[in-house]
């Protein structure tokens, strides 16, 4: 029997998402309104948790160069996102990654402001994190550009990128 086929259609989309964790296997984080706005800064809040963007140039790892060492993680969750070894300078008025952790982030259709973009969420806490944006002609590994909120991350110089 197919375990699937014991719920509804409006519930079977959650057990096909993956679940992502560091060491061991975790749910998918879900907290109330305000729970996120008495753990979140009201910008923080309106980025995360309202799809916002902060004003470019104004955030704090905007032209913070790539580094051998420490991992991005979200600031909802403290999932980590991205090796710091994979940020550049974009000069775009917003960090810039061109990779991320395998499995840290969702990618979903955003068709807002009158074009197609892709939006990336934390796959831990759904997040928003900024947009996605290819063959820009960066020379990076991927031609992509991970655009991110300074606010929806932190940099974590202690944590290993081999894990």
């Amino acid at each position: 029997m197919n375990v699937l086929r014991s719920f509804n259609s409006s519930t079977r989309h959650i057990l096909r998402q993956p679940i992502v964790s560091r060491n061991t296997i975790r749910a998918i984080m879900t907290k109330t309104e305000e729970e996120w706005r008495a753990i979140l800064s009201p910008e923080q809040f309106r980025v995360l948790r309202e799809r916002g963007t902060e004003i470019p140039n104004t955030g704090e790892y905007t032209n913070t160069p790539a580094s051998d060492v420490g991992i991005y993680e979200c600031v909802g969750c403290g999932q980590p996102l991205y090796k710091a070894s994979t940020k550049f300078i974009a000069h775009c008025g917003w960090p810039a990654f061109y990779d991320a952790i395998p499995g840290s982030i969702k990618v979903y259709r955003d068709d807002s402001l009158g074009r197609l973009r892709e939006e990336m969420r934390c796959s831990n806490c759904d997040g928003h994190l900024g947009h996605i944006f290819k063959g820009e002609g960066y020379s990076t590994p991927t031609d992509t550009r991970h655009c991110v909120n300074s606010v929806s991350i932190k940099f974590n110089p202690e944590d290993s990128e081999s894990k």
